[in-house]
């Protein structure tokens, strides 16, 4: 509103979230596409995501080179703790955002919740099925839900990660995993968790669950959209390359979406039966991230001190006036790293 862009108005904003990826990625590309087309778009994409890739890749060194020493290992211990307490309180924001009253979205959520809990990964169909089930049930005289959501189809050693150099046919393995992971992010940078647990850890068995739940802590330490986690992931991975692969190729659709149907944004937002998918995906998106809590949750939460650091973090989070998240993330790991130094 300060600088009056044209097409700016609210209609044109929800009508943006209609592209994959976190919601913050779609509307600043779609603003920049607003004022410059395909330039500005591209400006905008490379402004977004550039200062926190730079944040995660220096993290990233220093995880390979000081990883296995005892006070990176506390530091790490308190901080993962207070991610779930981070992610939880998102859960809550979410639910109070997106679903309201409304109890066919409870029951979609619910579902996807379970789901993602007991099978520890983010299965598509279960969010093609609960968008299908509002768009179905609901009639066009019923007034959809608002949403938030929405889908649509050079130092040494600097470049290299855990496993050493990296071969070709891993990194364009990598790209289109990401890439594939980027269609998959409902507004909320959190959902994309458990669709890269399932894939990361339990399918191809890049990172353990140590090094998984430590690059979720990266995304919350660093400002910037949490996807960027995938960074840290593909650094450990393939070094310098995987990193910047993997950081492309999870801002890939939203911005392609934005570029090739922003010119088609109102007419598509307008849609009821539009309108309703979106409902029941979002629902679900909000499902699995509450599931990807629990995944963490089991592998995070390990004794009583981790489970007081969670709860202490929560209970901060939820005040009125609340201590900033990087705060109490760099608290956790103090306590984290005179807990472990006690031991």
């Amino acid at each position: 509103s300060q600088r009056s862009w044209r097409g700016t108005s609210p209609a044109a904003l929800r009508a943006a979230q209609l592209a994959p990826g976190p919601l913050a990625a779609q509307l600043a590309m779609y603003l920049g596409w607003v004022r410059a087309r395909r330039l500005g778009a591209t400006l905008v994409a490379l402004a977004f995501v550039g200062p926190s890739f730079l944040m995660v890749l220096v993290l990233s060194v220093l995880y390979v080179r000081f990883g296995g020493l005892p006070w990176m290992q506390g530091l790490f211990y308190g901080i993962a703790a207070a991610v779930i307490a981070i992610i939880a309180r998102s859960v809550l924001k979410l639910v109070r955002m997106t679903l309201g009253r409304d109890r066919l979205l409870w029951v979609l959520f619910t579902a996807s919740a379970l789901v993602t809990a007991w099978t520890e990964s983010e299965i598509i169909w279960v969010f093609f099925a609960c968008g299908l089930v509002p768009m179905v049930l609901r009639r066009p005289h019923q007034r959809p839900a608002t949403s938030a959501l929405a889908f649509l189809p050079a130092a040494p050693g600097l470049g290299i990660g855990l496993g050493g150099p990296a071969s070709a046919g891993l990194l364009w393995k990598l790209l289109a995993y990401f890439a594939g992971a980027g269609l998959f992010v409902f507004g909320s940078g959190l959902a994309i968790v458990p669709f890269l647990y399932g894939g990361v850890v339990q399918r191809f068995h890049w990172l353990t669950e140590r090094q998984f739940i430590d690059a979720v802590a990266v995304s919350m330490i660093t400002p910037g959209p949490v996807v960027i986690t995938v960074a840290f992931i593909g650094y450990l991975v393939a070094g310098l390359p995987g990193a910047t692969l993997a950081a492309i190729g999870v801002f890939l659709p939203v911005y392609l979406v934005v570029v090739l149907v922003a010119p088609h944004f109102h007419r598509v937002a307008t849609n009821r039966q539009v309108k309703a998918f979106v409902d029941g995906v979002t629902a679900a998106a909000t499902g699995a991230i509450a599931g990807a809590a629990v995944i963490l949750g089991r592998r995070s939460l390990l004794d009583l001190p981790t489970v007081l650091i969670a709860l202490v973090t929560l209970t901060l989070l939820l005040v009125p006036k609340k201590i900033p998240e990087p705060v109490l993330i760099v608290a956790a790991g103090l306590v984290g790293l005179v807990l472990q130094g006690r031991s």
